[in-house]
């Protein structure tokens, strides 16, 4: 699941990403064109209060980003929930945030 809410300043939107708690994960970690597709730099915590794996980040307004979550370090997974889907070099295809 995605979430969008306004920034702290009018260019920025907070955008939190969310994965079900249900899914089995000892590491869930986002990347994207955001973070140069980075496996490490932005990891989701196990949010036990609503039962899911979530991070928030500010992005630019305005913008399309395209993302995966990468499960337990080997596993891609897309957001069933983004606003649309673009194929990818590998034969798969990578989510896309439209904010």
């Amino acid at each position: 699941m995605i979430q969008k809410r306004t920034g702290p300043k009018p260019d920025k939107v907070l955008i939190t990403f969310q994965l079900p708690g249900s899914i089995w994960a000892e590491t869930v970690h986002l990347a994207g064109d955001f973070n140069g597709w980075n496996r490490h730099s932005h990891p989701l915590t196990r949010s036990h209060a609503n039962d899911c794996w979530e991070i928030t980040l500010e992005l630019d307004a305005g913008r399309s980003y395209q993302f995966r979550y990468l499960v337990n370090r080997t596993h891609w997974q897309n957001d069933w929930n983004a606003d649309r889907y673009v194929p990818n070099p590998f034969g798969g295809d990578n989510s896309v945030l439209e904010t």
